[in-house]
């Protein structure tokens, strides 16, 4: 589960934010188009790549990493069972095999996985990969001292709950088993039929035990990808990679490797960023971003130049922007309030805050509007595009506010434009077309994430955001909307405290269904469900847009992370 933010991929929770970091997806060239992806040359191995980033790429170990945040940066070097398809769009968005053989053999009920491990896996001092190395590598990651990556195995792994890493508890995790070195068995509490998305994160990578020296493995780890680490310069401020020699195209179809050399450069502002790519000159002609978006003005000089229109990557990840109401705070407690919110809301106004419609698709559904969720289109207050202060009105009235009401509504000061002030004014004057006079309370960065996250404090009304570990409507709806993961003593994404065991239950059935289409449209219908009960106002899905340098070839933009994947790129 994760709550995105600009700068940071983990991929819960935040500061400048995911629209930045975990980026842009989906409407990058084809492979075979040489000339769109930014020259007519066709790619080929060789050169240095050189990435310039805002965020560092701290905490360089499989364990810490929560999904492969950064950019795609881990994926080089750490590989897992399963990965994601490295394509443009909604092809990006599918689950396929990686160390692995198939993306897993699940039991009748799904509660037990079996994975195969490809032949000729070598680690980068050229020993073989094994099973044991895979189910050391997630025994680490519950290490205290390694904590950061994503939750899931803790919940899902029977018995491992209070499991404490193989530090402390050297007789390991009974729920992976290992009846020979290729092959892997693992035992969940309940029916997950998303695991092969969950083998996808890195802590699935392989780790040896032999080589393992606890919070210092993140300054050279090793390698099971095409590349490994030179040198780590400042916790992740500046990460060189090199070819990784016993790595084998002939294992990995999905990493094309093509530069000899990868050179990661962090900390640098984006305005920076954004000048180095415009002028590629030197080095910067061979140079990304993954996590550095163009801002409305910087977008409207680059689409007036044609030569920097066409070094634009554009996408979008499964991302939502939306009001949260707690109906535990008078007056959201009333249905007919929060539907005339809904009403009242102006998406073109809030899209324009946003940065306009190059930046901002407005949103009637929680769920992104792409397959892979199980997007379902509906629009339970339909109110077109600017609102219907009328229809607000009279659903005010039959609540008992003919006279309107005065509400506040909560965000952050950050220049995060998903939270930021400007949001909240679009949605202050849309309001008081309807007789609702809206205070605006802002909180500091830190403050409003510790207000909105906590059961104790958390506002009736504010600004929010939601991003997916990977493409499926669980790890969008469930965090949000499942009352059994309602946290009454710490981090609580469920808004509404909604604890509807007819809710409840539909994400278990879904959870059950190993045919993933099935259950994404299962998915839409649960999203629409809950839509019709206006415990959250979708308002837009961020939209990216990132420049490359003018010597880069192969650009590849997926619906899975939204960034470009450098896996792919070559240079000139």
């Amino acid at each position: 589960m994760r709550q995105p933010s600009l700068t940071t991929r983990r991929v819960a929770a935040a500061t400048v934010g995911l629209v930045v970091a975990a980026g842009a997806a989906a409407c990058g060239p084809k492979d075979s188009d040489a000339k769109a992806s930014g020259g007519d040359a066709a790619p080929h191995r060789g050169g240095t790549l050189t990435v310039l980033n805002a965020n560092p790429q701290s905490d360089f170990d499989p364990a810490r990493l929560y999904t492969s945040g950064g950019g795609n940066v881990p994926s080089l070097v750490f590989r897992t069972l399963t990965t994601r398809n490295r394509a443009n769009g909604a092809a990006g968005a599918k689950v396929v095999p990686d160390l692995a053989t198939d993306t897993g053999r699940p039991s009748k009920d799904a509660t037990v996985w079996t994975y195969t491990l490809k032949k000729g896996l070598k680690f980068e001092d050229g020993t073989p990969i094994t099973s044991a190395d895979i189910k050391y590598g997630i025994e680490r990651s519950f290490a205290p001292e390694l904590s950061g990556g994503a939750p899931y195995l803790r919940d899902w792994l029977t018995g491992a709950a209070d499991y404490q890493g193989p530090y402390k508890d050297k007789k390991g995790l009974s729920a992976i088993g290992t009846p020979d070195a290729r092959t892997l068995v693992f035992h969940l509490n309940k029916p997950e039929g998303e695991f092969p998305y969950l083998a996808t994160q890195t802590q699935f990578a392989p780790v040896p035990k032999a080589k393992d020296d606890g919070t210092k493995y993140e300054e050279h780890p090793v390698s099971s990808g095409p590349y490994k680490v030179v040198s780590n310069q400042n916790d992740g401020e500046r990460i060189i990679l090199a070819r990784n020699p016993h790595w084998s195209a002939a294992t990995d179809t999905q990493r094309k490797a093509y530069p000899d050399r990868i050179d990661v450069r962090s900390g640098l502002d984006s305005s920076v960023i954004n000048q180095r790519l415009s002028a590629s000159q030197g080095a910067d002609a061979a140079s990304v971003t993954t996590d550095t978006n163009l801002g409305p003005a910087e977008l409207a000089r680059v689409t007036g130049d044609k030569n920097l229109a066409s070094r634009v990557g554009t996408g979008h990840f499964g991302y939502t922007d939306y009001i949260a109401f707690n109906p535990k705070v008078k007056p959201f407690d009333n249905p007919k309030v929060r539907e005339a919110i809904a009403y009242a809301v102006d998406r073109s106004s809030v899209v324009n805050a946003a940065g306009g419609s190059a930046l901002a698709e407005p949103a009637t559904t929680f769920l992104p509007d792409q397959k892979s969720f199980g997007h379902t289109p509906y629009d339970p207050f339909p109110a077109g595009t600017s609102g219907d202060p009328a229809k607000a009105k009279a659903l005010l009235a039959r609540a008992g506010y003919k006279n309107g009401l005065t509400v506040t509504l909560t965000h952050s000061n950050s220049k995060d434009f998903e939270t930021s002030p400007e949001i909240a004014t679009a949605i202050q004057d849309a309001l008081k077309k309807a007789g609702i006079t809206v205070r605006l309370q802002g909180l500091e960065s830190n403050d409003y994430s510790d207000t909105t996250q906590s059961v104790k404090s958390e506002p009736g009304f504010f600004l929010a955001h939601w991003g997916a570990d990977w493409p499926s409507g669980g790890p969008f709806l469930a965090p949000i909307f499942d009352g059994r993961q309602i946290v009454k003593d710490g981090a609580n994404f469920n808004s509404a405290q909604l604890n509807d065991p007819s809710v409840n239950d539909e994400i278990d059935a879904i959870n059950k269904l190993t045919d993933l289409k099935a259950a994404a449209a299962r998915w839409g219908a649960l999203d629409k469900k809950i839509g019709e009960q206006a415990l959250t106002v979708p308002l837009f899905h961020p939209v990216y847009k990132r420049l490359y340098g003018k010597d880069i070839r192969n650009v590849v933009i997926s619906d899975w992370t939204g960034v470009l994947d450098i896996s792919q790129v070559a240079v000139k």
